[in-house]
């Protein structure tokens, strides 16, 4: 049977929440899976049994991570795959260490902070990021050819790692995130609640969405908005949020965003920049609205025939102001949450996402099994 590790340096963050779908999926179809790394702050209970906890908390603590590649070999899988960029960093080091090599398999999730989309999308003449960040580019570039494969969730990604990290096509996989399946409860009346659900940090746009808020004409007088997420920017966005009269509440980190997507209305997400953002995908799954920024994979996400998309430039605040009207007027929000409920259905259930990745795992390995195996 084929032995599939899962490395995790983080506890919490969309990588983190597609490993347990995705470990549990396979575990659930007997696969003989482990996940090595951090307690996961969602979801830890569907672990029980798969779960061995390691610390690499900083990715110049060597020692930490030769533990890791340790504890990884001791348990002798025939795939291992690292989740985040620090597990991929650990991880290439079992390609040049002694006994057995597994296939080695990463899933790169997002650039950096301070790469913006214009460059992102290898606009002539955007302006790229820091020293330090095409360092780290740099780094991800050699690990992408030391490792067997680097799955992306979106297609743009595998652009990005094509044309600017000179990645090899043949080392890349597409293969889109997954989230767990949803009653869809579209809104039946026009939209008022919304959730933004993210980090709150400068690239998620929470200081954009509250200044776009506070706008004359934006907010209508029953509508509210509740953030759901911590970060360095809480206390810039409690203190801009001011303006808004008590009409936005901040819930801080929260373990059940699925539920309180579900209670919302609509998503917002002003993002500068993302791939695959797997709360995108939940509103989705959750039937509802997505107002979003046109960044990496989300418009491809949410390009659904007959659905109207909330879709605006990354930090533009007049342009996501015009959306927020048009979204609050929309006639019939039920609709569109219908259509996107189908469309979650069809791509980010997690079944078809494990189906892929054994594929993968199983073309890397060798390995063969019956046609009617997932």
């Amino acid at each position: 049977m084929t032995r599939i590790a899962f490395l995790l340096t983080q506890d919490r963050g969309g990588p983190v929440d597609v490993t347990v779908r995705l470990a549990a999926t396979l575990a659930a179809d007997g696969l003989d899976v482990r996940v090595f790394g951090p307690v996961p702050a969602r979801g830890s209970s569907t672990l029980d049994g798969l779960h061995e906890e390691i610390a690499v908390a900083d990715k110049e603590d060597f020692a930490a991570a030769g533990r890791a590649r340790a504890a990884i070999r001791a348990w002798r899988p025939d795939v291992v795959h690292a989740q985040d960029r620090r597990a991929g960093l650990v991880i290439a080091g079992l390609r040049f260490g002694r006994g057995p090599r597994p296939a080695l398999v990463q899933t790169y999730h997002g650039v950096p902070d301070d790469v913006a989309e214009p460059w992102f999308r290898g606009d002539r003449g955007a302006a790229g990021p820091s020293a330090y960040t095409r360092t780290v580019l740099a780094a991800d570039a050699l690990v992408a050819r030391v490792l067997d494969r680097t799955v992306v969730p979106a297609e743009a990604m595998g652009t990005f790692l094509r044309r600017r990290l000179r990645v090899p096509a043949g080392r890349l996989a597409h293969i889109d995130n997954c989230v767990s399946p949803a009653e869809p409860e579209p809104p039946r009346a026009p939209v008022r609640h919304l959730v933004f659900a993210g980090l709150l940090v400068e690239r998620k746009g929470i200081l954009d969405l509250l200044a776009a808020l506070a706008l004359p004409g934006v907010l209508p007088p029953d509508a509210r908005l509740t953030v759901v997420g911590d970060g360095p920017q809480r206390a810039d966005a409690e203190r801009a949020a001011q303006r808004l009269a008590g009409r936005v509440t901040f819930l801080g980190f929260r373990p059940d965003v699925p539920a309180l997507l579900a209670a919302a209305d609509a998503l917002v997400l002003p993002s500068t920049m993302e791939q695959q953002p797997l709360v995108v995908a939940e509103a989705m799954a959750a039937g509802k609205p997505v107002l979003a920024t046109a960044t990496g994979g989300v418009p491809a996400m949410l390009d659904v025939p007959g659905a109207p998309a909330f879709l605006t430039p990354p930090g533009d605040v007049p342009a996501l102001a015009d959306r927020l009207r048009a979204l609050f007027a929309e006639p019939d929000p039920g609709r569109l949450g219908r259509l996107l409920a189908e469309r979650a259905r069809t791509r980010y259930r997690p079944e078809p996402c494990a189906r892929r990745h054994l594929a993968l795992y199983d073309q890397l390995t060798g390995a063969r099994r019956p046609a009617h195996h997932p």
